[in-house]
């Protein structure tokens, strides 16, 4: 039986997936379980569905994460016109440059010595192609 409710909301949702999972840290008790519900536009296997949830996990700590940890991007009060999108857009190009450049370091580290070295600066701007 079809949820009426659910295709008024979503139209083209074809499945429901439920992913139940715990976190633990190392020499820590597990966290208590969570429960994430996904709405699907067909039918998949279990293991596809794991292997989604898990790929969003890793673009969520690739970038959401990081620019909110080093850009302070959920602190931003900027939200006349078009300011938001404008300075999202310059903190990815930023987090990008300073991914390309060859320098191991830490984004936090290299975003510290970019603003105390000039020299830094101009090196990383000129590794871009």
């Amino acid at each position: 039986m079809r949820n009426t409710s659910l295709d008024e909301r979503f139209p083209g949702v074809a499945a429901v997936g439920r992913v139940t999972s715990r976190r633990r840290l190392r020499g820590q008790r597990a966290d208590p379980p969570v429960v994430r519900h996904n709405l699907l536009s067909g039918y998949i296997s279990l293991k596809r569905l794991l292997d989604v949830t898990r790929s969003h996990w890793a673009i969520e700590n690739r970038l959401h994460w990081v620019l909110d940890v080093h850009f302070a991007e959920d602190g931003n009060r900027a939200c006349k016109d078009n300011a938001p999108d404008n300075l999202a857009i310059l903190r990815r190009l930023a987090l990008n440059v300073l991914r390309a450049h060859p320098d191991r370091k830490s984004i936090n580290l290299k975003i510290k010595r970019a603003g105390w070295d000039e020299i830094f600066v101009m090196q990383v701007l000129s590794h871009m192609r």
